[in-house]
């Protein structure tokens, strides 16, 4: 009898959190299902650092520019040269949109091993207003996401609000594992944590922070020797006592065509990053994983039958579950199309978890570094 329910023992702890996620899902999105009207409009400064062109420049920056919002907006973009080819993209939004607050700077000073950060605190003496938006140069929003972002500030103890994001549109193979990540991984794992601990970390695709907020824990110059700002901001702001909210507009994370190494290496990245940021959580994480939890129960199985009985036990759950959070929470458009790698994506996901153990080297924006415990980084001449 043992031998027989032993692989449907050793896939119980990915079958009940894939059916955990779908709840958190359904409860959060229910809970949000009519948005929230708010009594202020306070202005927004929205910083957003380049650095080269992504797929479809103009149009993201330019959605910025269609906002429902009532308030003040003011858009700094930061860039570090000169002869960054996307400042005439730039330039071409402020001809376009010649009655909005956009500006540019233009700042080479580095304040720390993250260029990003630096490129924040170079553009910060220029925000006007008391809600600071961080927002990565490949994100494009809807119409209502400002009002959405703000509404949160009603409440007086938020500090940060982050959002989910998702890709609805793929390159290919390569592009489409990574977007399945956000659907099948990153939205279920953050909903979850959200539920059983709070939020307390932020998503960099979307960031709004107060900026007394901001200030409590030493502006952007605390942020500029770690590799994952956005979870550092968040983090450090929910340390300082202040409320972290997730809003439900999601944003929209524009991939250009890629590889698969180049996926794969930021893949890593992701990994080691996470990793040393929440060494404990990220480490139980592995009990979760479908995929070798399925390659277990196929080798502890008393039979071939047996073992398919399993896997498809497992994988008829799992597909469900990721077809209906794609197609009703997230409504990214990836499946059922791209159905069929959810498998090779659970590989993908299982592999990066246990590299992520066997080194602290990461490749970024074509420099390497050295993950330090917390995650500071340290660079490797």
């Amino acid at each position: 009898m043992l031998q027989n329910l032993l692989p449907f023992m050793v896939v119980l702890p990915a079958l009940t959190y894939s059916l955990i996620s779908l709840g958190c899902a359904a409860k959060y999105f229910k809970k949000h299902a009519h948005p929230t009207a708010h009594s202020s409009h306070p202005g927004v400064s929205l910083l957003k650092p380049v650095k080269g062109m992504d797929d479809n420049s103009y149009a993201n920056f330019a959605s910025f520019c269609s906002q429902r919002y009532a308030g003040k907006l003011q858009l700094v973009f930061a860039a570090a040269s000169p002869d960054d080819a996307v400042i005439p993209v730039i330039r071409q939004l402020m001809d376009d949109f010649p009655d909005h607050d956009i500006s540019l700077v233009v700042n080479p000073a580095l304040h720390g091993l993250n260029h990003k950060v630096s490129n924040l605190i170079n553009a910060f003496p220029q925000a006007r207003h008391d809600i600071i938006i961080i927002c990565d140069s490949d994100i494009k929003v809807a119409p209502e996401y400002l009002q959405s972002v703000v509404a949160h500030f009603d409440e007086p103890q938020v500090g940060l609000v982050t959002s989910l994001y998702r890709t609805s549109n793929v390159h290919g193979i390569a592009t489409a594992l990574e977007a399945l990540g956000f659907t099948s991984e990153m939205i279920p794992n953050v909903l979850v944590a959200r539920q059983l601990e709070g939020l307390t970390f932020a998503l960099g695709a979307s960031m709004a922070v107060r900026r007394e907020a901001l200030v409590n824990i030493g502006g952007f110059e605390s942020l500029a020797e770690y590799l994952a700002d956005d979870y550092q901001l968040g983090n450090k702001i929910h340390l300082a006592g202040w409320l972290l909210a997730l809003d439900d507009c999601f944003v929209e994370s524009v991939i250009k065509a890629e590889n698969l190494m180049t996926v794969l290496s930021r893949q890593l990245r992701w990994a080691r990053t996470m990793r040393v940021s929440r060494p404990g959580g990220y480490l139980a994480s592995g009990v979760t994983l479908p995929f070798p939890a399925a390659l277990l129960a196929t080798v502890l199985a008393p039979s071939p039958a047996a073992g398919v009985a399993v896997i498809a036990l497992l994988y008829g759950i799992r597909l469900s579950v990721c077809t209906l959070l794609s197609r009703r929470f997230v409504r990214d458009g990836l499946l059922p199309r791209w159905l069929w790698l959810l498998p090779l994506r659970d590989m993908l996901a299982f592999f990066t978890w246990a590299l992520s153990f066997l080194g602290n080297r990461v490749d970024w924006r074509g420099s390497r570094f050295i993950l330090k415990p917390g995650g500071k980084i340290e660079e490797l001449v």
